[in-house]
């Protein structure tokens, strides 16, 4: 007599289980995901990482970040370091400013950064699996039951794991599968140029130009002949032919371009969900760790990073992960402040750069904005009123986004 297969049936057949379930299962191979599992695993927690790739070959990008960086790293993010930054030119409508920095700013190339952290997270006991595409999560008995799905293959893998950490970008599939709602996305995207013959390459430029983004454009050298020239806009279509116009302009001609959707910080996201016997955690870009000032987040998200691994060995809160929302807050309020600036408000912007402003700017980095504001509005007090009429007229930034 045969046997009715019940749908709860065919299903387990389509499963397996992957043995060696570890403490915590990291999903996705970003900068951050990796730094997350390297300072877990060198505490002799067993961590596993999970990599939708077949092959660790992650997009190519150049950018820009602080000194902090190396802080938070030591020599892991040495190799991704192609270039150094002493000094910055600000230009808006015909006016210009230049502001030397104590400390060089770095010039980095993602896909340089992502392998360091991938061999440092293996080399203290971390194993990373490729051609692991995350499907779905479930509370179990013991923790959380992870599905993930290999290419070509009918039936998926399940592991049962204590903690995961979400590392899979400003799309993840960990946050929505958890309950996060999705996170709203501006693109970027810049142009590999030949550098001016008037630019050094430890000099970086910047232009403010509001009818074109509410952000800026920049130039950044990445070697002592090439650099990347890119902005961040509110819509994709449109900032790609900013940015094609604006090279027209310069008179630069693309070697070739890069882009990606970044996360847009609005409020502080929480990093932390139960679900069963465990817990869930985001990290980086999953989390929208993003200085929206600026649209940075590799130093945010390498401290987003930390402060969960944090969190996750000592079993409680972090204050590290304290310590970032009160920066994302604090740029936040600057975004909202500049977001709705006309020509001439960055006009008067430059105009107001004193001696004594420059010199704070100088000293501290994008990575201590409290410093920064605090200092330069000392020493320049007409920046306070032009931030308080921003946030009054400004309101609530908005962002479209587009494909």
């Amino acid at each position: 007599m045969m046997t009715a297969r019940t749908p709860e049936h065919s299903q387990k057949n389509r499963r397996e289980n992957i043995s060696m379930s570890p403490d915590v299962a990291v999903v996705g191979g970003s900068a951050a995901g990796f730094f997350t599992a390297f300072l877990l695993a060198r505490e002799g927690m067993p961590v596993r990482v999970f990599e939708q790739s077949e092959t660790l070959d992650p997009e190519a990008r150049t950018l820009i970040v602080t000194s902090r960086m190396k802080d938070l790293l030591q020599d892991a993010g040495s190799a991704s370091i192609v270039n150094e930054i002493r000094k910055f030119e600000l230009f808006t409508d015909g006016r210009a400013a230049t502001i030397s920095l104590d400390r060089p700013d770095l010039i980095i190339e993602r896909a340089k950064l992502i392998r360091s952290l991938a061999e440092r997270a293996q080399e203290s006991g971390a194993k990373i699996d490729f051609a692991r595409k995350f499907r779905s999560l479930a509370p179990d008995a013991n923790g959380i039951t992870l599905e993930m799905q290999r290419p070509g293959k009918e039936t998926a893998e399940t592991l049962s794991t204590r903690v995961v950490v979400g590392g899979d970008g400003a799309a993840s599939r960990v946050a929505q599968s958890a309950g996060w709602p999705k996170l709203e996305t501006v693109p970027l995207v810049q142009a590999i140029v030949p550098l001016p013959k008037d630019m050094t390459p430890d000099t970086v430029r910047v232009w403010f130009v509001p009818d074109d983004t509410p952000y800026f454009y920049w130039l950044i050298p990445e070697s002592a002949d090439r650099g990347a020239l890119g902005l961040i806009g509110e819509a994709g279509s449109e900032a790609r032919k900013h940015l094609e116009a604006f090279l027209l302009k310069r008179k630069l001609e693309a070697i070739s371009f890069q882009g990606a959707r970044i996360p847009v910080y609005r409020s502080w996201v929480p990093v932390r969900k139960k679900l069963g016997g465990g817990s869930i955690f985001l990290v980086g870009d999953a989390a929208a760790q993003v200085k929206v000032s600026t649209v940075g987040g590799i130093v945010t998200g390498l401290r987003g990073a930390a402060g969960v691994a944090e969190a996750i060995l000592r079993g409680g809160s972090s204050a590290e992960l304290r310590q970032l929302r009160r920066e994302l807050d604090l740029h936040l309020l600057v975004r909202r402040a500049m977001h709705r600036f006309t020509q001439d408000d960055y006009s008067r912007l430059v105009d107001s750069l004193n001696a004594p402003a420059k010199r704070s700017l100088s000293r501290y980095s994008r990575d201590e904005a409290l410093k920064v504001l605090w200092r330069v509005c000392v020493s320049q007090p007409r920046l306070i009123l032009m931030g308080l009429r921003g946030l009054l007229t400004g309101g609530r930034f908005s962002s479209r986004a587009d494909s």
